[in-house]
């Protein structure tokens, strides 16, 4: 069964920075693209970036690109996205994605930028 679970969102003040992670199981994680998508009140949810399987391959939303920093650690089969020099436009709700034969989400944690 797999299961990815988020954490380490929260309120932050504009500047600031938040590191979230996604423990996963149930599926050969080594193996598995690993992806972040966002989802802001009244939007789509959108692809925030995502890492190869060895994690030597990474991509970025235009609108994320300096800031921030996917990355992975394939002996505790977890994904990290660390976010820097936050802006209100980043608030949303974070959810971590594999496609394994499907695709899976995580339950999502909200990240609210404001002062």
């Amino acid at each position: 069964q797999v299961q990815l679970v988020e954490s380490g969102g929260g309120l932050v003040q504009p500047g600031g920075s938040l590191r979230l992670s996604c423990a996963a199981s149930g599926f050969p994680f080594r193996d598995q693209v690993m992806s972040w998508y966002r989802q802001a009140p009244g939007k789509e949810r959108d692809l925030v970036a995502s890492i190869s399987s060895t994690g030597g391959t990474t991509n970025y939303a235009d609108s994320v690109k300096g800031r921030f920093t996917i990355s992975r650690d394939n002996w505790k089969n977890t994904v990290y996205l660390q976010m820097n020099n936050l802006k209100p436009e980043d608030t949303a709700v974070y959810y971590c994605a594999v496609r394994y034969y499907r695709g899976y989400w995580g339950q999502g944690t909200q990240v609210t930028v404001s002062s």
